[in-house]
């Protein structure tokens, strides 16, 4: 029901009953025209309630200041949509990495309808498309607060991101190389001796 019908039907003024809605004693929702929607109860448990996971990351420790105000606004982001924090995830890992513990904790969760990150980046530097889409299909969603492109200096830690995580494979590749002709070389000797 609107806002000035909650009003007429409680015997109170519409400033009153939006005073109620701001404190937060009575629940609802701004629709984009600006008309305010209050919710019965019955709605709000069964229809309106989105569990949120709020989730900061940094890429390292020199940054590890950072995490409590990325945390800060998306707290008060999802304080001023309505959402019901369930867990608040700080983490420090490159957005490379495909095997960050708290992500991951995250996804196996079931009890949290959306995550809610600052910048894209912050989730995933590649793929996110696909984890949404993977996501949506369990019923779940990935809020980006800031959707803005990425400028210059985004892309320009992408690609060394890229470079650096392409580099350590095969520096990783050829060491293993190595160990595995080591022991090729070891196991030959035994057999000759």
């Amino acid at each position: 029901m609107k806002l000035s019908d909650y009003a007429k039907q409680n015997s109170i003024s519409y400033r009153t009953a939006y005073r109620h809605w701001k404190a937060g004693i009575i629940k609802g929702k701004q629709l984009p025209t600006g008309t305010i929607v209050i919710y019965d109860n019955y709605e709000v448990e069964k229809n309106f309630v989105i569990r949120v996971i709020l989730y900061a990351r940094v890429s390292s420790s020199e940054n590890k200041s950072n995490l409590d105000s990325q945390l800060e606004r998306l707290k008060n982001y999802s304080n001023a949509k309505g959402y019901i924090i369930k867990k608040e995830i700080k983490e420090i890992g490159s957005g490379l990495n495909d095997n960050r513990k708290q992500l991951l904790n995250i996804l196996k969760r079931d009890d949290w309808d959306k995550i809610i990150v600052e910048h894209k980046d912050r989730f995933s530097r590649f793929g996110i498309n696909f984890i949404k889409v993977l996501l949506e299909k369990n019923g779940k969603t990935v809020e980006i607060i800031n959707e803005t492109d990425s400028d210059k200096e985004d892309l320009m830690q992408d690609f060394i991101s890229i470079i650096t995580s392409f580099c350590a494979r095969l520096y990783g590749l050829r060491r293993s190389k190595r160990k595995t002709e080591k022991i090729i070389k070891e196991l030959n000797n035994e057999q000759s001796i």
